[in-house]
């Protein structure tokens, strides 16, 4: 059997199908009357196992994926085949690829035969590459492409043979998404393993004649199949049509030897040459800009509409591929599926060109329609411990199927009543109305989310809200405001700060600073306005410069028509120069931490390098002689005090008119500059974070900052919000990976707290906090958290036991974090205002989302109100509706065990409920489910989040006692009230004689009856069974719907309050009543009033007890942890067993020293320390 992990996360193994096995399976379909084919539809693997016979892979017709996560799940695809004759005819492929024989498709075609096998694999296709003996991935140029390959192989388009081959190989280029038909939907629905068991179920109560209950249960779910239906298509829809205007783009391809021509935009593959010719386009593919620049919006990745400038790939003929050609971010050159261009402008060999990089789904919005399509699996233990307790109800369910047909049997009935009664028997135990119920409380969490302006596209994520015990947070438009407001200037002149500039007292006077502001940005002026990073905007306006739409300037200017010109305004301080064109942009990278921009002085032939950025990136590229001795100081006065600070460089050029910007070395030209000053801006924390933060730290939910802000600053941030307690001390983690001849390092450094003097405006204070201070915080940057995961893996996870601050992290620095967080069994919350949150807002359990851009539309979770408010008030809906979930589930289970014993016993007197009676116990059960409407607790209760003791469902052990021994003793003393009632005096009814003539009993015990079922029905144990079932299925429902700590009491959900009140009173009225036509419509006994009494004394007694052992001893959480420290339980979570092995070791966390790669190794079973700030009570 071939083996091969090459699909992802996943496994593939090969088989071919045979005859022989196919034609017992088609047998065994038509004898089991389509069961086994059921079964193979809910197990695709045995489908696969029983039709076909293992083999490898370049044989195989059928493959079995297996995915390698903790789910285990299978799927099985179909090998297909792609005859290519037709096509090639008498053209060699070695002759259409003579310049591409790297490329997977022509390793993916067979010879002699000409034919490409391939499977589709959520919307992938996969080609069978014959070299590699392996499944690879089509429809995208290879990245072992150069640069120089890249423009070498496809500068001149394809030809129309090589297009048309790649067409039938890599499949259209489209994100279709096919609208569900509903006949498709409905099938799919009804052969849910629930549905198909609720089937059976109602089939044999409409067969013993129970047609109420039944009924009804059929329309709630035809109810519910509708709406779920309607919803998926609705769904279908919205996604078909969020990607229809994709797939009907017009666009301009060129094609070899023949030219540029329009098509439509599915006829695109990869390696086609698209012309950009000015107009808005919104992108049908993935491509890299070849010639000219772009401006485009990528609101749909970012979700910023800011305008990004995309610049051509290089020429530079080096070994590496093309997107690690330099140290510089590869999507500064690539244009992606979604975005629009808003701009462009050609080069001097004519309009700006492009190659198609990826098509249809392999797509940059393709994988985000992906994402949505195929969301990941949920590990929650909530779902994972149900699913195993169902199967110890479904094993007590057969235990009841052989206890009905071994009692039938040995009273001698005949065998299809038999069969009948003990498949009844088996279907009591668990209630079809089951999930219905539990999704409740979901139900009404998300519409109170709703009326907070929090929408929700997940809702079983909402569940997990409520087991959240760490949230982690962006800081810019999150923790802080959108904005930035100018603060101040700091020049610098001759290697030393001048004083601070204030923009209050004014606008900044002219010079070298002025110009970097005026000119070093990425600024558009377009439709009417000036656009772009909000950032530079509040730059830009600090000049008072004025912007002019590229090319409209005098032509005599000297400046090209294909660049900015930026001019000083009326209100602009007085400058020798009339403006300066901003000739070449090196756009700013999340890698690079810095932008630079070439420009030009109108009317004059001088040119200058200006470059803005992180203050410690720029120095780093300024002459050491000009960069202020008191640089790192200064720098960390601002940061301290939570400013962002970015620095500001220049360097005269000396170009020739024959010089070509486009084939400037950057790191060269962006060396020696002459360092400028500082530029210091505010971002003021919004007024909900301290409140939030303040109010999660109590609950003991963790929190935690992600940013790309500097490192300074979010410290600075995390101590003003209150996510760093004051009196805490920051230790700054440092890390650096392996250079020859050095190993990886770490460093470790406490960060004094420095603030500013009330006294004083210019001296800072610094606070040095006790050194035997236990609570600390670990912070670092994101190349230091990258060289954790390379080369320090072991020891990454006990820093981020205590890591509370990590700045400068990319996107997908930011995902990984979530995910290493969620391996040390952390249920993690993301909170993001949606720019460059998107992968950690899908990888964490719970994305928040503060951004209503396309970039969050796979967020679960989306809040209207633009601050971090949402956080705690979804984490109160999840646990009340967890709790809600828990109550429902014991709750039905405990019903379903109460009948199932009542009828057990019922069973050995040959005797069974009626279906009134039936009607009536399930008619209070419904009523207590679907009206637990209780409304959450106003506060976050401090205590952990909401558990069960010893495992979901313990709660009702106790409870199944109780009652087994009132049902046992009630059988007990049934008979003797029987023999006394016969004769008595003492016994005397209050009923009227035409109830008692009823009696189904004669002198010698057996039924009399005048019917069958009547004679099953009638009698004083079945008299007594119901009342104490029903009386019992009121006082469980008050007993099971809790108030604190995580919801209000009781009483403040009116609704359930009131129909249970209700039912309790009419099933007390119907036990003391004296109603004949109430007695024969329920098919009951009329007993002595004393045996009444003694039933609702039972009750009360029952009430009583569930009460003490549901609250005073499962629900004691004071009684679990003691247990627990008397058993020497510990929680299993990795991160709490990480902290008890950080107890008592002194020497944790390192202080003012630094750790290499051997040193971590030899260390690696060290004890470290546990962090008491985020010390919590253990998980129960």
């Amino acid at each position: 059997m071939g083996c091969n992990v090459c699909l992802g996360r996943g496994e593939i193994f090969g088989y071919r199908t045979q005859f022989f096995r196919k034609a017992l399976c088609i047998a065994g379909y038509l004898f089991s009357c389509g069961a086994l084919l059921l079964v193979f539809y809910w197990k695709p693997n045995w489908d696969v196992w029983a039709n076909c016979a293992p083999c490898d892979l370049e044989e195989a017709d059928t493959v079995l994926l297996r995915a390698t996560d903790e789910f285990q799940r299978y799927k099985r695809k179909k090998v297909m085949s792609l005859n290519l004759q037709h096509l090639l005819d008498s053209e060699k492929p070695d002759l259409l690829f003579s310049e591409d024989q790297d490329s997977v498709i022509y390793r993916a075609i067979a010879r002699p035969g000409l034919k490409v096998r391939f499977i589709q694999v959520q919307k992938i296709r996969y080609a069978w590459d014959v070299p590699g003996k392996a499944f690879v991935r089509v429809g995208s140029l290879e990245d072992s492409n150069t640069c120089y390959e890249i423009h070498r192989k496809f500068g001149d388009g394809l030809t129309k043979r090589q297009r048309d081959l790649r067409k039938l190989v890599c499949g259209p280029n489209a994100i279709e998404i096919e609208i569900q038909p509903i006949w498709k939907l409905l099938f799919k629905e009804i052969l849910n393993p629930f549905y198909v068991f609720q089937a059976f179920t109602l089939t044999l109560w409409l067969s013993q004649g129970y047609y109420e209950f039944a009924t009804a249960l059929i329309i709630l779910t035809i109810i519910s199949i509708g709406l779920t239906v309607y919803d998926l298509r609705q769904q279908s829809v919205k996604l078909h049509n969020l990607v229809e205007e994709h797939n009907k783009v017009r666009v301009t391809a060129w094609t070899k030897h023949e030219g540029g021509h329009q098509s439509e935009s599915c006829h695109l593959v990869p390696g086609d040459i698209l012309l950009l010719e000015g107009q808005k386009l919104s992108l049908p593919c993935d491509a890299i800009l070849l010639d000219g620049s772009c401006v485009v919006n990528e609101g749909m990745l970012t979700g910023e509409s800011v305008p990004v400038t995309k610049t051509p790939l290089p020429q530079a003929d080096n070994v590496q591929p093309w997107k690690k050609h330099s140290l510089e971010d590869h999507r500064r050159h690539v244009l992606f599926c979604g975005t629009e261009v808003i701009q462009t402008r050609p080069s001097s060999k004519g309009p700006a060109r492009a190659v198609v990089l990826q098509t249809g789904f392999n797509t940059a919005k393709g994988d985000l329609v992906r994402s949505i399509l195929y969301p990941k699996p949920l590990n929650f233990r909530l779902y994972k411990e149900a699913f195993f307790f169902m199967g110890g109800m479904i094993c007590v369910a057969f235990v009841g199927l052989i206890y009905g047909a071994c009692v039938y049997a040995h009273n001698k009935r005949p065998a299809s009543q038999t069969a009948l009664m003990a498949l009844l028997l088996l279907s009591g135990v668990i209630n079809p109305a089951l999930p219905a119920a539990l999704t409740t409380g979901i139900v009404y969490a998300q519409w109170r989310l709703k009326k907070r302006k929090i929408f929700c596209i997940s809702p079983q994520r909402i569940n997990i809200c409520g087991q959240i015990n760490l949230v982690c947070f962006d800081k810019t438009g999150t923790l802080t405001e959108d904005g930035l407001n100018l603060f101040g200037v700091v020049p610098c002149q001759d290697a030393s700060f001048r004083p601070l500039h204030s923009f209050s007292s004014g606008l900044l006077p002219w010079g070298p600073l002025c110009q970097a502001m005026a000119t070093c940005h990425s600024l558009l002026f377009l439709e009417g306005r000036i656009q772009g990073d909000p950032m530079d905007l509040k730059m830009f306006e600090g000049t008072g410069w004025e912007m002019e739409e590229s090319g409209s300037g005098d032509p005599e200017s000297g400046a090209p028509k294909t660049c900015s010109v930026v001019k000083p305004g009326p209100k602009a301080s007085k400058a020798p120069l009339g403006g300066m064109a901003i000739l070449h942009q090196f756009p700013f990278s999340s890698s690079l931490l810095r932008m630079s921009v070439i420009t030009k002085e109108l009317g004059k032939d001088t040119h200058g390098l200006y470059m803005k950025g992180a203050p410690e990136t720029v120095a780093s590229f300024c002459q050491p002689m000009t960069v202020p001795s008191s640089f790192q100081a200064e720098l960390k006065s601002f940061t301290a005090q939570g400013f962002r600070v970015i620095a500001l460089a220049h360097k005269e050029l000396s170009l020739d008119a024959a010089d070509s910007l486009r084939d400037l070395d950057r790191d060269e030209v962006e060396s020696g500059l002459t360092f400028l000053g500082l530029l210091v801006l505010e971002n003021r924390l919004k007024g909900e974070t301290r409140p939030v933060l303040e109010e999660l730290r109590e609950a003991r939910i963790r929190t935690v900052m992600v940013t790309g802000d500097n490192l300074e600053t979010a410290i600075t941030v995390g101590r003003n919000s209150g996510m760093i307690p004051s009196g805490d001390r920051v230790i700054l983690v440092e890390a650096s990976d392996p250079e020859d001849p050095h190993p990886a390092s770490v460093s470790w450094q406490e960060m004094e707290d420095t603030q500013p003097c009330k006294e004083t405006k210019q001296d800072p204070c610094i606070t040095i906090y006790d050194k035997s201070s236990s609570s600390f915080h670990f912070a670092m940057n994101g190349k230091t958290f990258q060289a954790l995961q390379k080369s320090f893996s072991s020891l990454l996870t006990k820093i981020l036991v205590n890591g509370t601050v990590f700045a400068r992290m990319s996107p997908g620095q930011k995902s990984s974090l979530v995910e290493e967080f969620q391996k040390l069994d952390y249920y993690v919350g993301m909170c993001g205002d949606g720019a460059n949150d998107c992968g950690a807002l899908k990888m964490a359990y719970a994305g928040i989302s503060l951004s209503e851009q396309e970039a969050s539309v796979a967020s679960p979770f989306t809040s209207q109100t633009p601050n971090i408010q949402c956080v705690p008030e979804l984490i109160r809906e999840g646990r009340a509706s967890l709790i809600s979930s828990f109550a429902v589930f014991k709750y039905l289970i405990l019903y379903g065990m109460t009948l199932f014993l009542g009828c057990a016993l019922l069973y050995w007197q040959m005797q069974i409920f009626g279906n009134y009676q039936f009607l009536l116990q399930d008619g209070v059960a419904m009523a207590a489910c679907l009206s637990s409407k209780q409304p959450l607790h106003c506060h976050i209760s401090p205590h952990s989040s909401p558990h069960i003791p010893v495992g979901l469902g313990a709660s009702d052990g106790p409870n199944h006692t109780c009652k087994v021994l009132t049902f046992l003793a009630d059988l007990a003393q049934t008979g003797w009230w029987k023999e006394s009632f016969k004769g008595s005096a003492f016994c005397s009814s209050p009923c009227s004689p035409g109830n008692q003539s009823s009696f189904p009993f004669g002198d010698n015990g057996a039924p009399n009856g005048t019917s069958a079922i009547r004679n099953m029905v009638v009698s004083y144990e079945n008299t007594t069974l119901y009342h104490l079932d029903t009386l019992n299925c009121c006082i469980m429902a008050f007993v099971f719907c809790k108030g604190r700590p995580f919801r209000k009491p009781i009483y403040s959900n009116h609704i359930f309050t009131c129909l249970m009140s209700i039912w309790l009173g009419l099933c007390v009225f119907i036990l003391f009543a004296d109603i004949e036509v109430i007695y024969k419509g329920l098919q009951l006994l009329c007993i002595p009033n004393l045996w009444r009494g003694y039933i609702l004394i039972m009750i009360v007694v029952q009430f009583a007890v569930a009460v003490f052992v549901e609250d005073a001893l499962l629900e004691n959480r004071r009684l679990w942890l003691w247990i627990k420290a008397l058993l020497g339980i510990r929680s299993s979570s990795k991160y709490r067993k990480l902290q008890r092995q950080m107890e008592g070791e002194a020497s944790w966390p390192p202080m003012n020293h630094r750790d290499f790669t051997e040193d971590a190794k030899r260390n690696r079973k060290s004890k470290t320390y546990i962090n008491p700030a985020y010390e919590n009570s253990e998980d129960v």
